[in-house]
């Protein structure tokens, strides 16, 4: 069980160089806490994070802790989007608008406009 005090917070305060995130114990840790811990941190419910996480290894990153990697990196860019607009206890994309925003986040990741 993880400590209610551990958060996705912490990879914050410390800086990781690139090298050492794919050794993260965050990224290591089983999946239902993975999970909890980025409920906690960007308000995603079970069935967007599964969502998201099947659409990444359907678009060939196979690697569990590369996913976990473009999945943060993901929540990040979203949550950057919307810290003003949105204020409901999860994230909404509404009907076809979690897609559309995978599809842009690839095509930023892909233009280095946006940098994982």
């Amino acid at each position: 069980m993880i400590d209610e005090k551990v958060s996705i917070f912490e990879l914050s305060k410390h800086p990781i160089q690139k090298g050492n995130l794919e050794k993260s114990e965050y990224l290591n840790l089983p999946d239902i806490e993975f999970f909890l811990l980025c409920q906690q941190q960007y308000r995603v419910n079970k069935g967007v994070y599964n969502t998201i996480d099947k659409w990444f290894y359907q678009d060939g990153i196979v690697n569990i802790i590369h996913r976990r990697i473009y999945l943060l990196a993901f929540l990040d860019f979203v949550t950057e989007e919307n810290a003003k607009e949105n204020h409901h206890k999860y994230i909404r994309f509404g009907n076809g608008g979690l897609t559309k925003k995978l599809n842009e986040f690839m095509k930023e990741t892909e233009t280095n406009k946006y940098m994982i």
